[in-house]
C-alpha cells in the first residue's frame, strides 16, 4: 500500500533529472552496500526525493 501512495499520491519532484540520476544511483547498490547503510528498497522513492532536492 505504501507504494501505491508513493507513487500517486506524491507530486512528482521538481527536478526530476537529479531524482532519476539518485533513484539509479541507489538500484546500482549491492545488497552488501545496502545493508551496510541500512537502507531497504522500499525507502528508495524517499531516499531519492532527499537526495535531489539538496
Amino acid at each position: 500500500m505504501g507504494f501505491f501512495t508513493e507513487m500517486f499520491a506524491r507530486p512528482r519532484p521538481q527536478d526530476h533529472h537529479r531524482y532519476r540520476a539518485a533513484l539509479a544511483l541507489l538500484n546500482a547498490m549491492s545488497n552488501a552496500d545496502r545493508a551496510d547503510i541500512g537502507v531497504k528498497p522500499a525507502d528508495f522513492p524517499r531516499i531519492a526525493r532527499e537526495m535531489s532536492m539538496r
